[in-house]
């Protein structure tokens, strides 16, 4: 998703682009698959289609970050990425090697620098739409992931995180990745009940400023990063509107008044080193008097945390809600 500085699922979400333990970067030396043979994998996408490999994908593509930090995490280094840079920043869970290849942006990645990488597989997410489907098609199989789902995000990783491994030969090790995220989400709940913190609610966003308008983008309950809080027995506090595909919602400042719990605690991201919350409200008579921003339940998310990303990036986020809600 990209985080476009606009409204709508908005149109950025993927990016704004907004980052998770442990990172893996042994894993871009391309340790051993765990595929059985070298042989032909056949692999059914998001959109129903059966994408056919004469083998499991060595040389692939990825054009959503977070489908290029699962490839990085299940082993395999991207030979071409778009915009590595703003992956660098926004996501630091699983880093990617100096030599992967720049192939545009997430929103209009170059088919050209793709083909000339001559990939045997190119990932992307379904909001990418057809038409740079039918192009690259043309060249160079392609898988097309959901990206996110608003129903059920969290079974919505998993299937992009497995079916992105059987594709690349590597479902043992994406077997792993899911068993150690289901071990911390347990683990983690397990640590907010005892501290008694269990039903507590949180709050989560980010934010852009345009001139002197501050817009802040609210994770619903389908958020992906909510749905990890929920897991762990938290409670969104956020009952806004929100769109169907990535749980996101959009209102100002005079929106957060209804977030009156004083136990609440607020979290965002601003990894860009743009921090409209510190610095763009600063100021502003309402939201000093936000019983959150009062008590000091204020928290800004660690640069690098990917808000929109595999186990990863999830278990990083995880860590600072337990960290935070067991003090």
């Amino acid at each position: 998703m990209t985080r476009t500085r606009v409204t709508a699922l908005l149109t950025g979400v993927a990016a704004l682009l907004l980052s998770a333990c442990g990172t893996t970067e042994n894993g871009a030396a391309a340790p051993e698959t765990s595929a059985s043979s070298a042989g032909p994998v056949t692999v059914t996408d998001s959109r129903g289609k059966a994408v056919t490999l004469k083998a499991p994908a060595t040389r692939v593509v990825g054009l959503e970050w977070g489908e290029v930090e699962m490839l990085v995490s299940l082993g395999v280094m991207p030979v071409g990425v778009a915009d590595p840079k703003g992956y660098a920043t926004w996501v630091t869970a699983a880093k990617l090697d100096s030599g992967v290849k720049d192939v545009g942006t997430r929103g209009e990645p170059s088919v050209d620098s793709i083909v000339a990488l001559q990939p045997d597989l190119v990932v992307m997410a379904d909001d990418r739409g057809a038409a740079l489907v039918s192009q690259l098609e043309k060249y160079v199989p392609v898988l097309v992931t959901k990206g996110s789902d608003a129903s059920d995000n969290l079974g919505r990783m998993r299937t992009d995180l497995k079916m992105i491994a059987t594709a690349v030969g590597r479902t043992v090790e994406a077997d792993k990745l899911l068993a150690d995220f289901d071990a911390a989400l347990a683990d983690g709940r397990k640590k907010i009940a005892d501290a008694g913190a269990a039903g507590r609610p949180f709050a989560i966003a980010d934010g852009w400023k345009e001139g002197s308008t501050v817009s802040i983008r609210m994770f619903g309950q389908g958020a992906l990063v909510s749905q990890i809080g929920l897991q762990l027995g938290l409670t969104n506090a956020w009952t806004g509107k929100t769109d169907e595909v990535w749980g996101l919602g959009q209102t100002d400042v005079e929106g957060l008044t209804g977030l009156k719990d004083p136990n609440l605690h607020f979290f965002y991201n601003a990894s860009d080193g743009t921090d409209v919350f510190a610095d763009g409200l600063a100021g502003n008579a309402i939201w000093k008097s936000l019983p959150f921003v009062q008590k000091g339940n204020l928290h800004r998310m660690p640069d690098g945390i990917w808000t929109f990303g595999g186990p990863l990036s999830g278990k990083q986020y995880l860590d600072q809600l337990v960290k935070t809600y067991t003090v």
